[in-house]
């Protein structure tokens, strides 16, 4: 089986928890996430099963969005609920208006500086495992460039803030609540948080692992599953000439002209790609002069 399955992961599992019982449920030793979910984070976790795990990092560079809760009048250490509280403020002269704006401050390109509890890794260990263990001194904190296309406050109702979040790869809330809380100057931290999307996939659209279980049973796991064509059906395709799909499958870059169909534009850099109406897998393009090419990158049918 080579598909993709949306699931909502339960809040006090780790993502990995969620490989592991997809992986018994269905029998599969082949089993990969697509992006760790804090374990006491709810929401949208595709779970790529089979040849289909070679999607993982196309899924994970998706933009994602966030439902968020967030506690004002209190830090902590990993700036979610879980941590200990390292600092604590009277919070009665904050107004509704400078919370709106304390979040405005974080839409669009911004430097974000990581959470020290986060799977990061340095020199191959996650920083998390060495606060933990006592070293976190080996840790020098680096902001990464990330980008918050929007923060649509759904409530305010002091001391908690509840704010949906669009947004790129890379993005940690909880590092947004602390930097809100510093603007403030009274602390904050995320209280609950819930993905709702990461790319074409939706808490609509997605499914608990007892129902996972439950169409296991009922022999109906396609219907509630995606391939690896519909999970790239947005980007754009090449067809090859019946001449050029060994090489390709080869590892071989195929040129222009032997092309038989395509409809990608100037702007487009990975593509699908086909043989006769067979699905290969998925081109990256190159530009060299008026020379555009198609260099084998993931292949789904070997």
């Amino acid at each position: 089986m080579d598909r993709v399955f949306s699931i909502i992961k339960p809040s006090g599992m780790t993502s990995h928890d969620v490989v592991y019982k997809v992986r018994r449920i269905l029998s599969i030793k082949k089993v990969g996430h697509t992006g760790t979910l804090d374990p006491d984070a709810t929401g949208v976790l595709p779970i790529c099963v089979g040849r289909a795990t070679k999607l993982s990092d196309l899924i994970l560079n998706k933009d994602k969005t966030y439902l968020c809760e967030m506690t004002i009048g209190k830090e902590t250490d990993t700036y979610d609920s879980s941590g200990k509280t390292i600092f604590e403020k009277d919070y009665s002269h904050i107004s509704e208006e400078d919370i709106i704006e304390a979040l405005k401050n974080q839409v669009g390109e911004i430097d974000q500086l990581p959470p020290k509890y986060s799977a990061l890794k340095v020199n191959g260990k996650k920083m998390c495992d060495l606060v933990r263990s006592g070293k976190e001194d080996q840790i020098e904190l680096k902001s990464r460039r990330i980008t918050i296309n929007d923060i649509e406050i759904k409530e305010i109702n002091i001391p908690r803030v509840v704010f949906e979040v669009f947004c790129s790869k890379g993005t940690y809330v909880r590092s947004i609540c602390h930097d809100v809380g510093e603007i403030l100057g009274v602390g904050a931290h995320m209280s609950a948080l819930t993905r709702t999307k990461t790319g074409i996939f939706t808490l609509e659209n997605s499914i608990t692992l007892d129902e996972l279980e439950f169409y296991k049973n009922q022999n109906e796991l396609i219907k509630h599953s995606y391939s690896v064509e519909e999970v790239l059906k947005e980007l754009p395709y090449i067809l090859l000439k019946d001449n050029a799909v060994k090489y390709y499958s080869n590892g071989g870059t195929i040129e222009s002209h032997r092309f038989q169909d395509k409809n990608y534009d100037d702007k487009s850099k990975r593509v699908r790609v086909y043989s006769k109406e067979e699905f290969i897998g998925t081109g990256l393009l190159t530009n060299q002069g008026e020379i555009v090419s198609v260099k084998s990158e993931k292949l789904f049918n070997i």
